[in-house]
């Protein structure tokens, strides 16, 4: 995370390669400790969950967390729970739709919590969007309906700006005996980054969201109807600044923020990050707007519909190891070889991409509205600085130089928009995957690969897709295109849709 609280914890970085049951764990702590509860309980923790703390673009390259570290880590943030007087700490992970789901501890507790996990039921992080039913057919409906531990990322502690003396801390999941939870969208994206780094690459991106600001809303005739602040920018400005400070307090860094098109829609862009900070930032701001927007008498939301459409971009780049260099950039301003190999894996994978940058019925109405007629066939489109394409790559200078990934509505969760396109471009450079050039170099548009307009047909497309399949985890894909398949079954009509808005907001 960036920011001015990013260099408050000096805590080293974990290995995103450190996969280890925590048998093996164990053998790592000296035999005079080995038996110790609390190590055993740290050493669970720490194993797999934590990338990087700050801009560093391959942390894990410092290794795991020591017992003595992690714990010296502990003991500083309970100095700034006494000195800032915070009383309670929310343990707070993203769900599969990129929502906050968590739990609020009293600080006293915080120690013990960040030790041992805090246990939340599993249906919590694997819930459907449908108000009435919070759970599809799973693999294994004991394990479903059974308790899974939040597990703290200890770079990750702030004190929250806009909850009086309330902290928060981002958590991975695990099962109560330390395996990973492998419908952890965070845990996918720390996978996927893993898997970059081992080709000596790391990955520099950020999020660009649309969402919309509306008064409080009135129930009319059962419909619910909001009445947008179109004129939020220039008559309550101190909002948006007030906005902007609680995410930089919070390692959010936003660059910068503008009116957008729709009634009371804003557009909000964060500088890049390496890592999984880009993530963070992401689902950071998601849930900060709407608790900053419910205390001004706001309603703040990511909802995507045929009434409006917010959009989510995901800029990035694939840099060196030591993140110096900027690889998608070539002498003459153009696309590299690595970085054409990238967007030839982006494209070649669109259809199963499209799952998750847009993955609810609503979001791919807007796919049905292009295409004119239902039927009409859609296909994944490229260029350079043209934001109709769906990849468009942008050069500014050399270390500017970046791809837009622009398939995506604001409702993608930010963790499985990061790591599906890392499994995408990976699989363009190890299959050397190229875009089509005319005889300048220059790329054209020959090559047509088909984006489902219905979600069902994209579902069907991402089960086609070994290398996605594999890139993710067949476990996880599983999962996902089972919930999918529920929300579609379940679909309801537009007073229900709102209650799914409510969702969201």
């Amino acid at each position: 995370m960036s920011g001015s609280e990013s260099s408050d914890l000096q805590v080293p970085p974990q290995r995103e390669d450190d996969l280890r049951s925590p048998s093996e764990l164990l053998l790592t702590v000296p035999p005079s400790v080995r038996h110790s509860e609390d190590e055993c309980a740290t050493r669970r923790n720490t194993r797999a969950f934590q990338e990087n703390s700050g801009n560093i673009p391959n942390a894990d390259t410092h290794g795991p967390y020591s017992f003595s570290n992690y714990t010296s880590a502990i003991e500083h943030i309970k100095q700034k729970i006494t000195r800032e007087e915070i009383g309670f700490v929310r343990f707070e992970a993203t769900d599969l739709h990129g929502v906050s789901r968590s739990k609020m501890v009293p600080a006293r507790y915080f120690q013990e919590k960040a030790m041992h996990g805090i246990a939340i039921p599993r249906n919590y992080l694997e819930l459907t969007l449908s108000p009435k039913d919070n759970e599809v057919d799973h693999i294994n409906a004991a394990n479903f309906n059974s308790d899974v531990l939040l597990m703290p990322d200890l770079s990750t502690f702030r004190a929250l700006p806009w909850a009086s003396q309330t902290a928060r801390v981002i958590c991975d999941s695990c099962s109560v005996t330390g395996n990973p939870l492998r419908t952890s969208p965070r845990l996918v994206a720390k996978q996927l980054l893993r898997s970059l780094h081992n080709l000596g690459f790391s990955l520099q991106s950020s999020f660009t969201y649309e969402c919309c600001v509306f008064g409080a809303p009135e129930k009319i005739n059962p419909k619910m109807f909001f009445f947008p602040g179109a004129t939020l920018m220039s008559n309550d400005l101190s909002f948006f600044q007030q906005l902007i400070n609680s995410m930089y307090f919070m390692g959010t860094d936003v660059e910068s923020f503008a009116s957008a098109n729709g009634p009371g829609q804003m557009e909000i862009s964060f500088q890049p990050e390496f890592g999984i900070c880009a993530a963070d930032s992401a689902f950071t701001f998601r849930t900060g707007i709407k608790e900053l927007a419910r205390k001004q008498g706001y309603i703040a939301s990511f909802f995507t519909d045929d009434g409006f459409y917010n959009s989510g971009i995901f800029s990035h780049s694939v840099w060196d190891a030591s993140g110096r260099r900027n690889l998608f950039f070539s002498a003459g301003g153009e696309l590299s070889e690595i970085g054409k190999k990238w967007l030839a894996g982006l494209v070649h994978h669109s259809a199963a991409l499209s799952c998750f940058m847009a993955p609810g019925v609503s979001c791919r109405r807007r796919l049905a509205k292009a295409a004119k007629e239902p039927k009409h066939t859609i296909y994944a489109t490229w260029g350079c600085n043209d934001n109709s394409c769906n990849f468009n790559i942008k050069s500014h200078g050399s270390r500017g130089m970046h791809i837009e990934n622009r398939l995506g509505s604001a409702m993608a969760n930010p963790y499985l928009v990061l790591a599906v396109t890392l499994a995408a471009g990976i699989d363009g450079i190890k299959q050397n995957l190229s875009v089509d050039a005319d005889h300048t170099g220059n790329l054209i548009q020959q090559k047509k690969v088909v984006i489902p307009v219905k979600l069902e047909d994209a579902l069907t497309a991402l089960d086609e897709d070994d290398i996605i399949k594999g890139a993710l985890g067949d476990t996880f894909v599983q999962y996902f295109i089972a919930m999918k398949k529920y929300e579609i079954e379940t679909e309801e009509l537009d007073t229900e849709r709102n209650k799914c808005l409510e969702y969201f907001i």
